[in-house]
Formats: C-alpha cells, sequence, structure tokens
C-alpha cells in the first residue's frame, strides 16, 4: 500500500527527473500512479494499517483525481478503496511535490519569453532555475542584455563597457555560461568558438601576469626592471635567456625569492598558468611548481603539465604533508575529479589520499606556512634535469 506521503516522494522524484521537459510543453499525460490496493487476505493481517491507509486518502486534499474502487470480499464484504491517483498536469505534480509556486513562475515566464524570442524556445527548459528563482529585476536585467547583444553582434566592448544601467562586471561575471548559451540560440549565423566572449561579441580583458626576475642579468634585458605585471602577450616578447622558472601560487610567497642565476618566479598565476604555455622561451627551461598541498594544488599542477610535460612539483609530496602536521588547515572545498590526467604516481598517491580523508577531513597544507629556510633550500635544488 501507498500512503500519501510515499506518492509524494515519488511525485516529486518523477518532477525532479522530468521538469524541465514539461516546461516545454512535452510529457504523456494523464500520469497515473497506482496506489497498491491490498488483497483481503493483507486486510486480515492487519485490518489497522489498511483502515489507516483508506482514511488517509480520504482525508487527503491535493490535486488529482482519486479513483475509488469497490471490492467485496468474502469475509469482510464490501470495501471501497483507492485504487489509483490521477494527474492531468504538471502542475499537479508540482503541487504534489512541493514546487507549485517555482513551476507556475517558471512556467509564465518561459511563455513569455518564448514568445518574444521563438529562438529561445528550445533552450531555456535547461535553465529552468533561472526562470523560477531570479528576482523580477536580475530577469529584466538579463532580457535587456539579450536584446542589446542581439543589437549589437559585433561591438568589440570590453563588458565593463556595455552601455546598460545595472550591468556591472560582478553581476555579468557569474552568468557568462548562462548568457553565452542563450546568445548561441538567438544567434542565426555560425560564430566560431563558443566561449562567452567570442559568442557576444565582446573584447577580453588581457590575462595579466606577474613574474619577478631572479638575476641582475636577466634585470638588465629588460631596462632594469625585477618585478613585472604585464598581459600575457607582452611576457611572451621579453623573451628572457632563462635555464629556470618557478611557479609559486602565493604573490607573498614568490616575494620572498631571493637571488638565483638565470631564473624567474611566476607569481599568484592559480588556474591561468596554462597561460604559460604562450610563453615559447620557456620550453628549454626547468620549471619547478611549488603549490598549496592540497586537491587544488594538484589540478593547478596537472594542468600546468598539460602545457609544460617537464614541469616537477616541490613540497608537496607526503613526508612535507605530515612533517607540517600542525600547520594543517581544511580545505574549503576538494576538486571533485577522483584523479587527475597529468600527475606522476607518486603524486596521484598523495592527491588520492587526500581525496579519502586518509589524514583527516579536506586536509590542507598551505605554502607560506613552510618554514622558509627549509622550502628555499629545497627549491634551488629541485631539478627536472634526468
Amino acid at each position: 500500500m501507498r500512503f500519501p506521503e510515499d506518492v509524494r516522494k515519488l511525485l516529486a522524484r518523477i518532477y525532479r527527473n522530468h521538469h524541465r521537459e514539461w516546461l516545454a510543453g512535452t510529457g504523456t499525460w494523464p500520469l497515473v500512479t497506482p496506489l497498491g490496493c491490498p488483497t483481503e487476505a493483507d486486510a486480515q493481517l492487519d485490518r489497522d494499517a489498511v483502515r489507516d491507509w483508506v482514511l488517509a486518502w480520504h482525508q487527503l486534499r491535493n490535486p488529482g483525481i482519486l479513483v475509488w474502487r469497490e471490492r467485496r470480499w468474502p469475509a469482510l464484504g464490501l470495501q471501497s478503496l483507492p485504487e489509483k491517483l490521477v494527474l492531468d498536469d504538471a502542475q499537479s505534480v508540482a503541487a504534489w511535490a512541493g514546487e507549485e509556486e517555482r513551476w507556475k513562475r517558471a512556467r509564465i515566464r518561459y511563455e513569455q519569453t518564448a514568445s518574444r524570442w521563438p529562438g529561445l524556445a528550445a533552450r531555456l527548459p535547461r535553465h529552468f532555475d533561472v526562470l523560477a528563482d531570479y528576482s523580477d529585476p536580475d530577469l529584466l536585467r538579463l532580457e535587456t542584455l539579450l536584446s542589446w547583444i542581439r543589437d549589437n553582434p559585433r561591438s568589440n566592448l570590453y563588458p565593463r563597457q556595455i552601455p546598460l544601467a545595472g550591468m556591472d562586471t560582478k553581476w555579468l561575471e557569474t552568468r557568462t555560461s548562462l548568457v553565452a548559451d542563450l546568445v548561441t540560440a538567438l544567434q542565426l549565423d555560425d560564430v566560431e568558438g563558443s566561449g562567452f566572449h567570442q559568442r557576444c561579441g565582446l573584447k577580453e580583458a588581457p590575462q595579466i601576469v606577474r613574474v619577478r626576475l631572479l638575476d641582475q642579468k636577466l634585470r638588465d634585458h629588460i631596462g632594469g626592471l625585477g618585478d613585472v605585471a604585464a598581459p600575457i602577450g607582452e611576457i611572451a616578447a621579453l623573451r628572457l635567456p632563462i635555464s629556470r622558472v618557478y611557479i609559486v601560487e602565493n604573490v607573498q610567497t614568490g616575494l620572498c625569492f631571493g637571488e638565483n642565476p638565470r631564473s624567474i618566479v611566476f607569481m599568484g598565476l592559480g588556474y591561468g598558468v596554462s597561460a604559460l604555455g604562450g610563453l615559447p622561451w620557456l620550453a628549454g627551461a626547468e620549471c619547478v611548481y611549488w603549490g598549496d598541498l592540497d586537491t587544488h594544488g594538484f589540478a593547478i599542477l596537472s594542468r600546468l603539465r598539460a602545457c609544460l610535460p617537464n614541469a616537477v612539483s616541490a613540497l608537496m609530496d607526503e613526508s612535507t604533508l605530515l612533517k607540517n602536521k600542525s600547520l594543517w588547515g581544511e580545505e574549503e572545498k576538494q576538486v571533485s575529479a577522483p584523479e587527475l590526467p597529468f600527475l606522476t604516481a607518486e603524486e596521484q598517491t598523495v592527491y588520492r589520499a587526500l581525496k579519502q580523508q586518509r589524514w583527516g577531513l579536506n586536509v590542507r597544507l598551505e605554502q607560506e606556512r613552510i618554514a622558509w629556510d627549509e622550502a628555499w633550500r629545497v627549491l634551488r635544488t629541485a631539478t627536472s634535469r634526468t
């Protein structure tokens, strides 16, 4: 027997799996849910349970048609039992799932938006949560932006230059994937690339890279500058005659580096390390990466190796982690991947152990916690030469 709460959980699951397709008007209706009528033998075994079940359905006031069936049992006589629940539309299912208000709001907004832009009709269901949960000002801001991009498909402006009220960078940065996807559906021509800036005809701000030159001869090579922050294209044009490059996550860590012949240190790139693949003069240099000893540090290392295969890691091993246990912190959110493609076997073992919580919950050792004299000694001797 299915009690109302059992049916609610079932319909909630069905709703979660199908509400997006229902938004576009698809789906087979009515939706019929059998309620599991008991036999007379079942009723004789537990009359109280059957009585409670019938009463629960009698008292229910949820949407839908409750179909009752009369059964004449030899021992218990004529019984009227709830046989099935019939729901005629998605809104009824949403009501059972506790999602009626969100469904109504999403449905109304879907119809209004699809009527204005028929090209979005097939794309909007995947953005159900936007239609259901955006405030009216945010939805208006999104629609205004789409209209502007449609009318100015090749503006070549930076996003911050878009002449629309309320179009601040922070608001847009959190919605670039959404905007790019909707603009794709609106465009009639075939735009090369699928990135936000290309798709929307906007100019992308150059990535700024910060690098320190650890050798006076290198500094003389560029007019005496020792700490440079510039677009990656300008850094590429420097063509520095180096033999070693360090990459560290923390800027202050990079500022601690002392003199080292023919060496430079890149600081604070994070997941932007792949930009270093565009520096041809790095190809022949030794590359040493030192990141936080946590899952994101290893993910950045893996990304770096995709463009600089000879990169080695320093101070990112189990021994370093365990030796500095008193300095551990907790990683707020770990990388989701169970393994990373470009780690060595030893690095993969440590990464996997962090993911499996071998040493504790979301353990991390930030690079700047390690004693600098020890770290500098290791860094100076780290090598990728075989």
